[in-house]
């Protein structure tokens, strides 16, 4: 995995932003209701609502929120939106490539707002295949570090059967095949460890590492694209050095 994370400049800024934290719940919410409905609404025995469940409390969301999101999606109580997973390419200036994926319950919006915030911030669309072929999906387990020992976390999530662990500063995060993200989850819990989220990801097999200008333009259409209510992750292949990322940093 890149040493250079995009957590600090990218998505994760936005929950500490008081402004933004609307729509970051409502797209928690999004992923509770599709994991309840795909999986049953108890989550010990659905993995995949246990996590949205963990990650809905990391950004702290009123717990009444969280249980009428379960209850909505397992069907228990009326109100569930029907939404559909789409996933779009797409480029950002300097030939980044864009994963986008989507849960909405109106296609047409999604595109046009997808394909008009990539016009406005200098990329377009891309063709089925055309970037996803660079990006392999993985399991993700972010980490807090704070007082806990790097090759410990490495050698529990090693032994779990972890791909890989990086050092991201404030974070661990441990790579795995998708496959095995749940044992290694629950390995890490064994030991101790508590964990920010655990989520199936699109990775980039090749970087293209950007200057200050470019790293500020694709930050800035990816902030745009997060910003849609229909766009739930967005994924990119564009790393960039310490002082860059650095400097990013300091604008925002």
């Amino acid at each position: 995995m890149s040493g250079h994370s995009k957590w600090a400049t990218t998505k994760n800024k936005k929950a500490a932003i008081d402004a933004k934290r609307g729509k970051l719940f409502a797209k928690l919410i999004k992923n509770i209701e599709i994991a309840a409905r795909l999986g049953g609404g108890d989550p010990d025995g659905n993995p995949t609502l246990y996590d949205a469940i963990v990650k809905a409390k990391k950004a702290s969301m009123p717990a009444d929120n969280i249980k009428r999101a379960v209850k909505r999606g397992s069907g228990a109580e009326a109100g569930a939106a029907n939404y559909e997973s789409i996933t779009y390419e797409g480029y950002a200036p300097a030939g980044v490539g864009l994963i986008i994926e989507c849960l909405t319950d109106n296609r047409n919006r999604a595109a046009a707002e997808v394909r008009s915030t990539l016009g406005k911030g200098n990329g377009s669309l891309a063709t089925s295949g055309s970037v996803s072929f660079n990006f392999e999906r993985k399991g993700q387990i972010v980490v807090p570090s704070e007082g806990l020992d790097y090759d410990k976390v490495f050698e529990i999530a090693a032994e779990a059967g972890a791909d890989d662990v990086s050092d991201e500063g404030e974070v661990y995060v441990v790579s795995t095949d998708p496959s095995d993200m749940v044992a290694v989850r629950e390995a890490l819990q064994k030991a101790g460890i508590d964990y920010d989220s655990a989520d199936l990801v699109m990775s980039p097999k090749n970087e293209i590492e950007l200057s200050l200008d470019d790293a500020r333009k694709v930050s800035r259409l990816i902030d745009n694209l997060d910003d849609l209510d229909d766009v739930q992750n967005i994924y990119s292949n564009w790393t960039a050095s310490d002082e860059v990322m650095a400097q990013l940093d300091e604008e925002e």
